[in-house]
């Protein structure tokens, strides 16, 4: 037996836009924990930028799949466009920052290291999210209804 299953266009909306808003909120907040560590740091403890901004962006990369997989199969082809390409674009510099991110490290060394190979990534990454955020929310989205099985 099936039954209609009403999805409001708010709802697909959010649903395209959430991987952009919370990559570009954990972006952030790894860069400003790195400056944070490198304002708190003393000589003795130099490692202090790297420990602070390393968790969110690897809590963010566990956590991604499942956001990403969830928005993958969305009724909406449109969300499911929008999470396909912030997928893309997360996946995309985060693993070539895995490649290419020791030599960028090596040049500058500690804390600069760190901050050409992050802010690499947030000059990559946030522009390109913010505008898939503002242009989805600037597209007329409809409300849906699917059958589902009961």
């Amino acid at each position: 037996m099936k039954t209609a299953h009403f999805i409001p266009a708010a709802s697909s909306r959010f649903a395209a836009q959430l991987f952009n808003i919370i990559t570009v909120s954990v972006m952030m907040l790894s860069l400003t924990a790195m400056l944070l560590g490198k304002l708190l740091a003393s000589q003795k403890v130099g490692f202090l930028p790297f420990v602070l901004s390393l968790p969110p962006l690897m809590i963010w990369l566990g956590a991604s799949i499942f956001v990403y997989a969830s928005i993958a199969h969305h009724p909406n082809p449109r969300s499911a466009h929008y999470n396909k390409w912030a997928g893309y674009r997360f996946y995309g510099v985060m693993g070539s920052l895995m490649v290419i991110g020791p030599a960028l490290y090596g040049l500058l060394d500690g804390w600069r290291g760190l901050m050409l190979v992050l802010g690499l990534a947030v000059l990559i990454i946030v522009p390109w999210a913010l505008f898939d955020i503002f242009r989805a929310a600037r597209e007329p989205w409809t409300d849906m209804t699917v059958e589902v099985e009961a």
